[in-house]
């Protein structure tokens, strides 16, 4: 069966020569010269890949992007920018939304199918990509007909990558579902009255984001960035809430979840209330330890590690200055070696 691709582009005359280069490579294609029409095809065919123009009327490239992401039936279709030359400084934004790619115009026969071979075949590779993170979702159900069913819910779902620093959702968001990270790191922050990030949260393989959106049917309560490359799965709320009414072991696990989240915040708050700056930072550096699996290298920015410590930056470059010839910990560049994670633990405040 071949595959299928959209086309969103309203100057006809490339519109056409796409779809006669595809039409002859074998591949089904779905053509719409505007971007509302093409929302409407992508949302209807579920094509496998969509090149979509930027500047177009009834609706731009990146409102395109921003609404099939927005969907969980869309969200990991993989999708490419077509774009003018004089367009290109822009691109940023359209990258930073989550396109996969971008071509410009003009571009020959070549390029076009090398650039929608290789997502494919980079989808592919995602969609085959298992890891342990799904088996944990086993413990929330009983070994009977509630975990076959979670299986099925997620063979059905798609996995989506995102590049570093790529917003997954933001604060006031509609909670749409439970995000499982595959791989990579998450963190979430919440923006302060004077400007500053506050870091509430890393998350790594295994984890769960948006737990308390789902369980309080409220839109998201911070914002969630990828601070590396990183694969999620979504599952939607709808299909979470029919395991939840099914099974009460799944809900009790999600809110030993909730609980645990809310118990690392209050101990955050008593932290950034009470603590002194280099404990702060020694605590910091504890969590990020404990959440990479006890690694003993971490690698972090200073602008991230100051977000979670509720300090300024110039703190973090001097009390990390100080661990260092301290003998507590070795830093190069972003990276963080702990060399003495009992005198960590013991610092006073």
């Amino acid at each position: 069966m071949s595959k299928q691709v959209l086309i969103i582009e309203d100057n006809n005359d490339i519109r056409e020569s796409i779809v006669e280069i595809l039409q002859l490579a074998d591949f089904t294609v779905h053509q719409a010269s505007n971007g509302k029409l093409g929302v409407e095809l992508a949302l209807a065919q579920k094509p496998d890949i969509i090149l979509c123009d930027i500047m177009m009327p009834e609706l731009d490239g990146y409102g395109v992007l921003y609404l099939l992401h927005k969907n969980p039936e869309t969200a990991a279709i993989p999708f490419i920018f077509l774009t003018a030359k004089a367009e290109r400084v822009d691109l940023r934004k359209g990258m930073e939304m989550g396109a996969d790619d971008y071509l410009t115009k003009p571009f020959d026969d070549i390029e076009l199918l090398t650039a929608i071979e290789s997502r494919l075949k980079k989808k592919e590779l995602q969609q085959n990509f298992y890891s342990q993170s799904l088996d944990r979702l086993n413990t929330l159900i009983a070994k009977n007909g509630g975990l076959a069913e979670l299986r099925r819910v997620i063979a059905e779902r798609k996995s989506r990558q995102l590049k570093k620093n790529q917003v997954i959702y933001y604060e006031g968001d509609k909670g749409n579902g439970l995000y499982i990270v595959l791989s990579g790191k998450v963190k979430t922050m919440k923006l302060a009255e004077d400007g500053r990030e506050l870091m509430t949260g890393i998350y790594a393989a295994d984890d769960y984001l948006g737990v308390n959106a789902m369980l309080a049917g409220e839109p998201y309560s911070d914002t969630a960035t990828t601070l590396e490359d990183t694969q999620l799965c979504l599952i939607p709320r709808e299909q979470l809430d029919e395991l939840i009414n099914q099974y009460p072991e799944v809900a009790r696990e999600f809110i030993t979840i909730l609980a645990n989240n809310v118990r690392e915040k209050e101990d955050q708050l008593l932290q950034l209330a009470y603590q002194s700056v280099r404990k702060r930072m020694a605590g910091a550096l504890l969590r990020l330890h404990k959440q990479q699996n006890n690694a003993e290298s971490i690698k972090i920015s200073r602008e991230d590690m100051a977000a979670m410590a509720g300090m300024a930056t110039e703190t973090v470059s001097r009390t990390l200055t100080d661990f260092k010839d301290e003998g507590l910990i070795e830093k190069k560049g972003s990276v963080i070696t702990i060399l003495d994670e009992k005198r960590l633990q013991k610092m006073k405040n």
